[in-house]
């Protein structure tokens, strides 16, 4: 290890104790089963009695919006400043039908809420017809009070370089870098950082729930949103109507169980669903007619990018930047043609044509910001135990380079930061569905990044759920969709409140 990495650690280690001596968390957050777990930790009336100034939305006028205050710490509000949280909401188009509030979160995490109920409305109709569709920035991001690790120009070292080289000194400077940024979020948001879970975001939700008069709410989450919703249904049962979750985390674990299943499923993706997919197109992007020829173009290009990096105005494209730009565009096929035409660039940067060039600039270089990596490492470091062993680490980096090299080559990267994160795990929550009504769960079978193994096991967890197996796409979010199926199953649900009575598996939809 460098000195400059041996100094990086001491900074950070120190800083951390600074931070975990004056901070504390209890060890447990499950509901009060002699209670109404809904009332079960009243919030203190200057929190409950604030009244929220609704104003059209900057940028969005279909959309209200307002900022709530909430403690910095729901288990101790008197200590520490507030935090503003952004929320906002949409009324349903058809008032006189009304049949209450549907509240979204979003996913990454890292990923931004504020803006999520224009989903709906624009492809759900029906939904936004009955429902007056409520969000919120989470904790952390957006709008509301954000979390720091590092700048932008700090944060291109720690994507930098290629994280399948397996050499000492490259294997010291990932270590490094993750060091580096967990030094970077203590120094500028230590004070913060503990609290950024989603044990804490949903008592925000819960609050934001009582802010708008609602005694229940029904809840759609997709993704890291679905973990959310199970933890809100297993802290405030008696405050959930109706609940969809879309893509489901597997939050019956820990984030280290679930995330050292996705370099399996981001590689059973991309080579049972993208290769074979861009292979049948040879005569439009010319990469190989069969998905082994275009596996070994794609590696060929990342060959080239090792050794020759693409540095174009502020953009440098090398291995890292190539891995990161396809797993981001194999979450939906609508975005596989961009991906194979950003790919097509590649073959000759100076002289490829100019739209395929934008393109690549868009898809290799805009996947990853410290903005949003500063929200996903604070909850997903802090919510669970992590192993701290970097030996561990870095034997199982190995492993999954060596088997699912597409994102298994950056498991070192990302654990070495959990691994270093200095806060004590969240509070445990632990996800059983008791006291809900019938949970509506969606997944398809080869979504890369919510894998169907870790959707059985939510689905196991989270007792008297309806599992809706998709099996007609590999995508990742499956409502709104065009898929009848889906659609009517969720709409079915949500707007008469009928469940399937069992689980149910919606096919490749006909085409007409």
């Amino acid at each position: 290890m460098t000195t400059t990495a041996s100094r990086t650690r001491r900074a950070a280690a120190v800083l951390a104790t600074a931070v975990l001596a004056c901070l504390a968390l209890p060890a447990t957050a499950n509901a009060d089963s002699g209670r109404d777990p809904g009332d079960a930790e009243r919030a203190p009336a200057r929190y409950t009695r604030q009244t929220l100034d609704w104003q059209p939305c900057a940028g969005q006028p279909a959309l209200d919006c307002a900022t709530m205050a909430v403690p910095r710490d729901w288990h101790h509000p008197d200590a520490g400043a507030d935090l503003s949280i952004a929320v906002s909401r949409h009324r349903a188009t058809d008032p006189a039908h009304r049949r209450g509030t549907l509240m979204e979160t979003a996913g990454g995490p890292g990923a931004q809420g504020l803006l999520r109920p224009l989903d709906l409305l624009q492809g759900a109709p029906k939904i936004a017809a009955a429902y007056d569709i409520a969000s919120f920035d989470q904790r952390g991001v957006g709008r509301s009070t954000r979390v720091r690790c590092q700048s932008p120009e700090e944060f291109q070292e720690f994507l930098a370089g290629d994280y399948r080289d397996r050499s000492p000194a490259a294997i010291d400077r990932t270590i490094a870098n993750s060091r580096a940024l967990v030094a970077g979020c203590v120094a500028h948001s230590g004070d913060l950082l503990p609290y950024l879970t989603t044990e804490q975001t949903v008592h925000d939700m819960d609050l934001y729930r009582s802010l708008l008069g609602e005694k229940r709410i029904s809840y759609y989450g997709a993704s890291y949103a679905t973990m959310i919703g199970a933890y809100y249904g297993t802290l405030f049962p008696h405050r959930v109507e109706r609940m969809v979750l879309d893509s489901n985390i597997g939050f019956e674990g820990t984030w280290e169980q679930y995330e050292l299943g996705q370099p399996m499923s981001f590689q059973r993706r991309f080579e049972e669903d993208f290769l074979p997919w861009m292979a049948a197109r040879d005569s439009t992007y010319h990469w190989g007619s069969t998905a082994a020829e275009v596996e070994a173009h794609w590696e060929q290009r990342r060959a080239d990018l090792h050794d020759h990096p693409i540095t174009d105005g502020s953009l440098t494209l090398g291995p890292n930047q190539l891995d990161n730009g396809t797993i981001n565009a194999i979450y939906r096929e609508q975005a596989f043609p961009v991906l194979a035409t950003a790919l097509t660039a590649l073959d000759d940067w100076q002289g490829a044509d100019p739209t395929a060039q934008q393109t690549a600039r868009q898809v290799f270089g805009q996947y990853l910001s410290p903005d949003f990596l500063a929200e996903y490492f604070a909850v997903t470091c802090g919510d669970t135990p992590w192993t701290t062993s970097m030996d561990t680490w870095i034997r199982r980096g190995a492993e999954n380079t060596d088997r699912y090299p597409l994102i298994g080559a950056r498991t070192l990267a990302f654990s070495a930061v959990c691994a270093a994160w200095p806060t004590a795990p969240a509070p445990e929550v632990k996800v059983t569905g008791a006291h809900l009504p019938p949970v509506l769960m969606l997944n398809s079978r080869h979504d890369p990044a919510t894998y169907y193994e870790a959707a059985l096991g939510a689905h196991r967890a989270l007792h008297g759920s309806r599992l809706v197996t998709v099996t007609g796409n590999g995508n990742h979010g499956q409502y709104p969709t065009s898929d009848p199926c889906v659609t009517t199953t969720v709409e079915r649900y949500l707007l008469d409140g009928r469940a399937p009575g069992h689980d149910l598996t919606c096919p490749v939809p006909r085409k007409s």
